[in-house]
């Protein structure tokens, strides 16, 4: 069997966003936002994957975006690419989708909290070791919780995770092994195809049951990012180039003020010499009889 890539945009939407099969994501989210508890039972996919009708149309597939049965709505998005302004688009997204629920002069208690997940194909925080990290808003000194945790951004580093086949323990295991590591694999695993939901998450992952315009559209949207990514590396190459030329040239810039520096100060000691040297001779003193 051909797996196809979770990591691209398409894919994650066919797996993660099919109304067909709900439980895929129930048990994604489960695993990754509560422990692998059940917590989520039922819950309604707002902009469910649509088949591609238009080659090329990036609009095709928007981010996974979910509301659960307490009304919290949840944005899932897989990010391969670092792009600028990234961690301001998460805070933004999840800004907007809580003020967008009330209408002109509805009371803020209709408000509903929104989580906004995000998986990452690049590490965002060095400074942390694990690879879920959950934010909220708390107190900057004490951090004592704001009194509404209505805003939630949790990420999940996939470069963070090394876990091989042999090592996975709990569901969050499985499943961010199959986001990183599906399409590399051939068939499904024994371990993780005990897990209804992931054996159905290969199945829909599975390239033979694609259709020949789903394949095109995940053709290109491969070729998209390899090609964004090569212009990343391209840029940061140059950047890197530019940065020693103009680091060359700030040091021959420095030498020669250091020997310009150099040169003054040989030209103040001959002027203070020729000065003493006139002072002996006034005196009558022979500079060479010295």
């Amino acid at each position: 069997m051909i797996f196809i890539n979770p990591k691209t945009d398409f894919a994650f939407k066919k797996i993660f966003g099919s109304e067909q099969n709900p439980e895929i994501l129930i048990s994604f989210l489960n695993s990754l936002l509560y422990g692998g508890h059940p917590r989520i039972t039922e819950l309604e996919i707002i902009n469910p994957y649509l088949a591609p009708k238009i080659q090329g149309i990036k609009d095709t597939f928007l981010d996974v975006k979910a509301k659960l049965t307490d009304e919290t709505t949840v944005i899932i998005e897989m990010q391969v690419l670092n792009l600028s302004g990234f961690e301001k688009r998460i805070l933004y997204n999840a800004a907007k989708a809580y003020s967008i629920q009330l209408e002109p002069g509805e009371d803020y208690t209709l408000l509903n909290p929104v989580i906004a997940l995000t998986l990452t194909d690049f590490e965002m925080f060095e400074d942390l070791p694990q690879v879920i990290s959950n934010f909220v808003l708390k107190e900057k000194k004490v951090l004592t919780d704001y009194p509404i945790n209505d805003l939630e951004l949790v990420f999940v580093e996939l470069p963070k995770f090394t876990k091989e086949l042999d090592e996975l323990e709990t569901l969050a295991d499985k499943w961010i092994y199959f986001i990183k590591c599906a399409r590399g694999l051939e068939t499904i695993p024994e371990t993780m195809a005990q897990v209804p939901e992931i054996r159905k998450a290969f199945e829909v992952a599975n390239q033979a049951n694609m259709t020949r315009e789903e394949l095109e559209a995940l053709e290109q949207r491969e070729m998209y990012i390899h090609d964004q990514r090569n212009a990343i590396k391209l840029a940061l190459r140059q950047g890197i180039q530019l940065g020693r030329e103009q680091g060359i040239q700030l040091g021959r810039e420095q030498e020669k003020q250091r020997t310009r520096e150099a040169e003054q100060l040989v030209q103040q000691e001959r002027q203070r010499a020729k000065l003493l040297e006139e002072r002996l001779r006034s005196l009558g003193i022979d500079p060479d009889s010295l």
